[in-house]
């Protein structure tokens, strides 16, 4: 029997709480050698500016074994009302690769993306980090405030997007649920100062911010960007910053944060600190000083959809969540 879980299902079951601890398990797990993790086959439909991926990875300590199918359309929102990153999940059996699970990859996707940003921000901003910055006000901005919240103590955010409706409702929605201060900014570098976590989650194509507005201490995570060719912060901030990546494979093929400046030539390849999963596991040290300038560059990686899809199923099977059905 397969078990379909749907989107509804995946938010009555998974806490974000629980998605930065799996979430941070399974970085270990690839830093330790102990993950297979193939890049990702990807292709765009540049007519309707879209893109869609398909992740295949396995976790040997957790085992667990899961692929995604993931896409990505910018103007999904505007033309057709439909979220702009949809997916699925389809979980295996590590021992016999019957099929456990399809379930929504959605939400997903948008939680572990938020659980990532939470680990990274543990390991890497300031330990008294309290006022974000935030770019972007939709769905992957929301997780992303929510994954910083389980790690950190946030009391002020400072929101930034072309849309002031997107704005209103994110200022509304967080400030209610997460009872911190959420502001509406019209300046790009007031988002910026005085900020110790400051987020990407836009949809731009080229820098949010300028580097030199950056104070000292500063964490970065970058989150929206994932083709060569575009990025949402400059050649600067990666220039005079530390910078860590999911993937050092994977950022060299699709982070234009990081190829852009390597094209300039204004880095090498050395200038990439190390992956999270390194610094989650021990290898490295993260954060080293207080006023270290620190950037964490993700594309997203199968591992964290295969740690997140394989909780959601446990917690689904434990509550009776589900429908099953026989395929075969």
């Amino acid at each position: 029997m397969v078990l379909i879980i749907s989107r509804n299902d995946v938010q009555n079951v998974l806490t974000m709480k629980d998605a930065v601890k799996v979430v941070e398990t399974a970085f270990k797990e690839f830093g330790t050698g102990n993950a297979w993790m193939p890049t990702r086959v990807s292709t765009t439909i540049p007519e309707h500016k879209g893109w869609i991926g398909v992740m295949p990875g396995y976790l040997k300590g957790m085992g667990a074994l899961a692929t995604k199918i993931v896409s990505d359309f910018r103007e999904n929102v505007s033309r057709y009302r439909l979220p702009t990153i949809m997916g699925i999940i389809i979980l295996n059996d590590p021992n016999t690769g019957e099929p456990l699970s399809i379930m929504d990859g959605g939400l997903i996707t948008a939680i572990r993306t938020g659980a990532v940003a939470g680990v990274a921000a543990k390991y890497l901003s300031r330990s008294d980090a309290e006022v974000v910055g935030i770019f972007g006000a939709g769905v992957q901005a929301r997780a992303q405030l929510y994954g910083l919240c389980e790690v950190r103590k946030i009391k002020r955010v400072k929101v930034y997007d072309i849309s002031l409706d997107m704005m209103k409702s994110f200022t509304t929605e967080m400030s209610t649920n997460l009872g911190i201060d959420v502001e509406i900014h019209d300046d790009p570098k007031n988002v910026v100062k005085g900020s110790q976590v400051i987020v990407t989650a836009s949809t731009s194509n080229k820098p949010v911010f300028k580097g030199e507005w950056m104070d000292e201490g500063a964490h970065v995570n970058a989150i929206g960007a994932h083709s060569p060719t575009t990025r949402e912060i400059d050649t600067y901030t990666i220039m005079h910053s530390k910078v860590i990546v999911d993937s050092i494979d994977t950022a060299l093929e699709e982070a234009g944060d990081i190829l852009i400046p390597l094209t300039e030539k204004a880095i090498t390849k050395d200038h990439i600190y190390a992956e999270l999963g390194e610094i989650a596991s021990g290898i490295k040290p993260g954060r080293c000083s207080m006023d270290e300038r620190t950037v964490f560059k993700s594309v997203g990686l199968s591992i964290q959809d295969v740690a997140t899809a394989h909780l959601v199923y446990q917690k689904a099977k434990n509550a009776n969540v589900g429908t099953e059905v026989n395929f075969f």
